[in-house]
């Protein structure tokens, strides 16, 4: 009997078996482009608007032939009161990340490394503190800081904006040091040195990229707040969102123009400080959020 050919299949080219990597690539793409002409568009219309005339910022329809202008720069930068409220900003926002470093270090520190009673249930207790929405607690923190007399201080903003970035801040140095190896501590014991001396001289060191992660987290945190600033602190002690809202707008008058040259000029510090250590807040954040 004669022996049926068997069916040859066609051999796959190389290039239709890129196709489907081809395609779900372009798709990323697209959808990167659109997400970013969604973020960028408020930023691109801000900058837009700072440089434009005062008669013309409304203009309709929208066109680029418009009259531009330095003017509201020259008028933010000779704004004695603005630079209060930047100080105040600057000074509250550090004084925010030292606090914020400094107890997420000691906290994540006993969480990771050491085995204590209701250790779980503390560390359950910090996730739902990170859950509550903040705004309810206003009107908590308001009567507790003017009960013992706080209200209207620099220590009331600070104290609740590092409520409010420690439990992030715990978690993700934990995690970190949870990433570091025991024999790093055990060698430091066996040299003599006590729980400072190697939380300082060995384990810091290591840390770098994760309490960068956490400053930078918790100053732009405190930086950009505006509802509490608004709340618990008078206008001599209130941050530059705040400044910009009782500067600006009003009942009968509001000033966009030189309110989008401020909010420009008080976004410079932040993005200059994120392009310097972007590479330490990426690896510091992924270190604490992978376990």
């Amino acid at each position: 009997m004669k022996a049926v050919p068997s069916k040859v299949e066609k051999p796959v080219s190389p290039a239709s078996r890129r196709e489907p990597g081809k395609q779900r690539s372009s798709t990323g793409y697209v959808t990167i482009v659109i997400v970013g002409i969604f973020a960028l568009l408020p930023v691109a219309w801000m900058i837009f608007t700072a440089f434009t005339d005062t008669s013309d910022i409304f203009q309709f329809p929208p066109s680029f032939l418009r009259t531009y202008t330095l003017d509201h720069f020259i008028s933010v930068i000779k704004n004695e009161t603005l630079w209060t409220f930047v100080l105040n900003g600057f000074f509250i926002s550090v004084a925010t990340s030292a606090f914020s470093l400094i107890v997420g270090f000691c906290s994540g520190y006993a969480f990771s490394k050491f085995r204590f009673a209701a250790r779980s249930s503390m560390m359950y207790l910090i996730l739902l503190a990170q859950i509550v929405p903040q705004v309810l607690l206003l009107l908590t923190l308001y009567t507790a800081f003017q009960s013992v007399g706080l209200l209207n201080t620099y220590t009331a903003l600070i104290l609740s904006y590092t409520t409010f970035t420690l439990p992030l801040s715990v978690m993700m140095l934990k995690n970190t040091f949870d990433a570091l190896p025991d024999e790093l501590i055990e060698a430091g014991r066996i040299d003599g040195a006590g729980e400072l001396r190697i939380m300082v001289s060995v384990l810091l060191p290591a840390m770098r990229p994760a309490l960068i992660a956490v400053g930078l987290f918790s100053f732009i945190r405190a930086w950009n707040d505006l509802p509490f600033a608004l709340t618990l602190a008078d206008t001599e002690r209130q941050t530059l969102p705040a400044g910009l809202a009782l500067t600006f707008m009003g009942e009968f008058q509001n000033s966009y123009g030189e309110m989008m040259a401020a909010s420009i000029l008080s976004s410079l510090p932040v993005v200059a400080i994120f392009l310097i250590f972007q590479k330490h807040f990426v690896s510091g954040a992924m270190t604490g959020a992978v376990k």
